[in-house]
Formats: structure tokens, C-alpha cells, sequence
């Protein structure tokens, strides 16, 4: 590992691989990423990927996603998504990511709160399809280093400035790396819940940070429940039931079997209708039939969802299967603007971790791949767009640990202590979401 590198992207989901496709091949690249390449969010996405269709899908794309972010969204953040997706496709397809077709034609699925067919998909494990197709691009560049299981602790800053990042490497050691630019593509907040479909090491770390050196958060409460994951009384990661289910034509059933509730409702709106039909009932889930899906044989459709059904004692194709909301998704997180530049001098984020307005106060289904590729492209394009000084880090040089606490005013040594700090990081996030939550409550 050098101690400089042009670009430091912390994650390897489709927004930290994407950001550093789009990064001149003379750049000099880190990645890391906290547990093993297979392990980001990105390869848990089932549903699929939007995409606008035609011009005359646009009026309807956009109104289908503002309505479902309750009119929340940045108008111009939700614009600029929509309009550069078929690039985007395109540029996948390039890639060799395989979405379903039938005679060379691109087959359109729809999920819940879209009012057409718009989604492209590759069977039920969409997100594992194109991201495993980026990394392999990736891997494949001279110029990029990856890193599995190093994390970030801190970042390296000075006057609202980032210069860099504080790691702790996959064997414990502690180490300072500078950058030029450094992008923050690590993911959500699942791991501080008890409930979520993330992966449990991702804790926020990147809004920790931002707490810590005063970078701007938006939206911070907006927590996006996912309705339906199958229910277990295990203490792990719930396994999701992909929106497309019942957008194909799956129902939603009550303790006696019976229809409760209209299935493709914005999901904020169809969990309120599952908790309150679990408190009816005096149940811990609801049921979730496929028998009702007659087009197709859902063991072809929806094979991962099949399997893992299967494996806890359930048969979608005769079998009703019990399903409970859960924490899934983070609307909010650090401020960005259009170029994904956040409120500290070369500091980049997109992806989960970071707030652009796409999705408002809640996201429309299947606009997160799509949203994470489109402004981790223009995050890597507007760093390639800037000069860089060649003089910045000069004053440091060499770069010892005592020059390092010279100039950013702390001892190397204490961070030793930021390995222990995570359980802490969570409750000051949870309290910060709390607050909040709190707050918007008042104004109400």
C-alpha cells in the first residue's frame, strides 16, 4: 500500500466500482472495503434496476418517484437520475451484465408504487448480477488496488478540507493514507439495527465521521422499512422478498387467509397496513402467497427466493410463506450535491451513504442501483475534471507519524482506540436519528 494515491474510494458496492471505471486509467486508485469483496448491499438487490424506456416514460418516471419520496425529492437530483439511465444501461450491457430478454428483446418487470412496467432485471438477484460484472472490470485495471478487510477509522483533515484516510489494516496495524479526492461509497446503517436485510458491518461509519468533523447530513431519520422479509426468530440478517414478487401478481394474507390490503402501495405506506394487521391479529408476521402468480413458474422467475424458502421449510409454489417488515433502506445520509461533492473540500459520496434528494422521504422500488451508478459516474467525472496541485502535501513530507500530528493536531498512537468505538458510533447515531425523528415530529 503507497501513503498516496489520486483517489481513495471507501467501498466496493456498484458506486464505489462504477466511480472508479469512470476514473482516468493514469490515476493511481485505493479501494477498501471492511469485510470481503462480497459482502456490500449491492449484491443483495433483488428487484432490479430502472430505466426510461422512451421519452414518453419520462413524465410518468418522474412523477412515479416524487410521489413516492411524498414530493420530498430535489427536483433537479431526480432529473438528472431519469435522464442518464439509458446511458447507463448501455454502459452496463457493455460490460456483460446480463438483464432478461426474449428475442433480443429487454423484458420490463414492474414493483410497487410504479406505474409501469420500467424495470430491468436479471432473475431475482439483480444487484449480485451487476455488481460481481463491475468488480470483475475492476480487478482487471492496473491501476486500482483493492483492499478487503480495512477499515476506515477516520479521515485525514484540516480547514474543512480532506486530505486523506486513517485505516486499520486487515492486521490490526493503524496507518495514514493521503488522496487528491476520496469518495465515500460504504454503504447504509443497517448493522445498528437488530432487524435489516444489510449486511451487519455496516454500521454508518462514514455519518459518524461526519457527526465528528462537522460535515453536512440531510434526512438523517429517513429510514426506509422494507414490508416484506421472511420472518424468522433467528437474530441475523433478514432475507428479503423482492417487491417484484408482488408486483408479478403475489397477495398479501392475513392469520385467517384473507386479502388485507392493496399490495402495491408505496412501501412506507404498505408497512403501516402490515404492522397494523399484525397488531389486529396479534401476530409477529402476515403471509405472503405466490400461488396466485399464474404467468409463470416462480421456481424460474424467482430461483434465489425459491431456494432459500425452500431451505427454511417453505414451498412458494404451494406454500403461503410468513414475511415482517424490517429495516432496509437510508434515504438520508451525507449531503451531496449534483456532482456528489459533500460539504468538505475533496470529499466525495455516493450510494447509500450519501442524501442527493433522489429519493426523497422515501424510495421508489428499484431506484437505488440505478441512482448509486448514475452520480458515483459523475462524483469520479468531476474529480478527473479538476487540477490537482502537485505542491499540496509537500509541507508534510516525509510523511512521518510526527509530522502527521503536527499538522492535524492529534497523537497517531490514540487511534488505536477507534477499534473500539463502534458500539459507541451506533448509539451516537441512533440518538442523532432520534433527535431528529423528534424534531420533524414537532414541526408537524
Amino acid at each position: 500500500m503507497n501513503k498516496k494515491y489520486d483517489v481513495i474510494i471507501v467501498g466496493c458496492g456498484v458506486a464505489g466500482c462504477f466511480a472508479a471505471l469512470h476514473l482516468p486509467d493514469t490515476y493511481e486508485i485505493l479501494m477498501i472495503t471492511k469485510s470481503s469483496l462480497e459482502e456490500s448491499d449491492s449484491f443483495l438487490a433483488q428487484g432490479g434496476i430502472c430505466v426510461l424506456k422512451d421519452e414518453n416514460d419520462y413524465d410518468s418516471f418522474f412523477e412515479d418517484t416524487m410521489r413516492a419520496g411524498h414530493y420530498e425529492n430535489r427536483r433537479e437530483s431526480v432529473d438528472m437520475m431519469i435522464r442518464s439511465s439509458r446511458d447507463v444501461i448501455n454502459e452496463l450491457l457493455a460490460y456483460g451484465v446480463s438483464f432478461m430478454q426474449k428475442d433480443g428483446e429487454l423484458l420490463y418487470t414492474r414493483e410497487a408504487a410504479h406505474s409501469t412496467n420500467r424495470i430491468l432485471y436479471h432473475d431475482d438477484i439483480t444487484g449480485k448480477e451487476i455488481t460481481e460484472k463491475l468488480l470483475a472490470q475492476v480487478q482487471q485495471k492496473k491501476n486500482v488496488s483493492l483492499l478487503c478487510h480495512t477499515e476506515m477509522v477516520d479521515i485525514l483533515c484540516k480547514d474543512n478540507t480532506c486530505d486523506g484516510v486513517v485505516l486499520r489494516t486487515e492486521d490490526g496495524g493503524i496507518t495514514a493514507v493521503f488522496a487528491d479526492n476520496v469518495l465515500w461509497a460504504c454503504g447504509g446503517i443497517g448493522g445498528i439495527y437488530e432487524n435489516s436485510t444489510n449486511f451487519p458491518h455496516l454500521t454508518g461509519d462514514a455519518l459518524s465521521l461526519s457527526l465528528k468533523h462537522g460535515i453536512r447530513l440531510q434526512n438523517i431519520n429517513y429510514i426506509q422499512i422494507h414490508p416484506t422479509t421472511l420472518y424468522s426468530t433467528r437474530k441475523e440478517r433478514r432475507f428479503l422478498i423482492s417487491e417484484s414478487v408482488r408486483g408479478e401478481g403475489a397477495v398479501l394474507l392475513d392469520k385467517n387467509g384473507n386479502r388485507f390490503v392493496n399490495e402495491l402501495l408505496p412501501r412506507d405506506l404498505l408497512t403501516q397496513e402490515i404492522w397494523k394487521q399484525m397488531e389486529k391479529d396479534g401476530t409477529d408476521f402476515v403471509w405472503l402467497s405466490m400461488q396466485t402468480i399464474k404467468e409463470f413458474d416462480v421456481r424460474e422467475r424467482f430461483p434465489n427466493i425459491y431456494k432459500k424458502c425452500l431451505e427454511e421449510g417453505f414451498d412458494i409454489t404451494k406454500d403461503w410463506i410468513p414475511v415482517v417488515p424490517a429495516q432496509h433502506y437510508f434515504m438520508g445520509g451525507v449531503y451531496v450535491d449534483l456532482q456528489s461533492k459533500t460539504s468538505m473540500e475533496h470529499l466525495y459520496a455516493s450510494g447509500e451513504t450519501c442524501c442527493n434528494g433522489v429519493h426523497g422521504a422515501n424510495r421508489l422500488a428499484s431506484n437505488s442501483l440505478l441512482e448509486s451508478l448514475v452520480f458515483a459516474k459523475n462524483a469520479a467525472l468531476d474529480m478527473a475534471s479538476k487540477q490537482t496541485d502537485p505542491t499540496r502535501f509537500s509541507s508534510l513530507l516525509p510523511l512521518t507519524e510526527e509530522a502527521l500530528e503536527n499538522y492535524y493536531g492529534f497523537c497517531f498512537s490514540d487511534y488505536e482506540n477507534l477499534i473500539k468505538l463502534h458500539d459507541t458510533n451506533k448509539e451516537i447515531l441512533r440518538k442523532e436519528i432520534q433527535k431528529e425523528n423528534d424534531r420533524k415530529e414537532k414541526e408537524k
